[in-house]
């Protein structure tokens, strides 16, 4: 596992942070680890765009969309 250094980061913050680790009953370092974890897991736009883009593509063609109509009209 790699460490991780952020350098700059401004006092309130790190207080902000060392507050909400502690109501959340975790060390600073577990709740960053948290943190990190839950922001990587979720997909960027790009990538949900992409899978949209996968997932909405149809490949049914016009030609077979009038045959399944015209099948489902033959079976009534």
């Amino acid at each position: 596992m790699t460490a991780l250094t952020i350098r700059d980061v401004p006092d309130d913050q790190i207080q902000t942070l060392k507050v909400r680790a502690a109501q959340a009953g975790k060390s600073l370092q577990a709740f960053m680890q948290e943190l990190i974890a839950r922001e990587t897991s979720k997909p960027t736009m790009a990538e949900m765009m992409n899978r949209l883009n996968r997932e909405a593509t149809a490949t049914i063609s016009t030609a077979d969309v009038l045959a399944a109509i015209d099948e489902g009209r033959a079976g009534r």
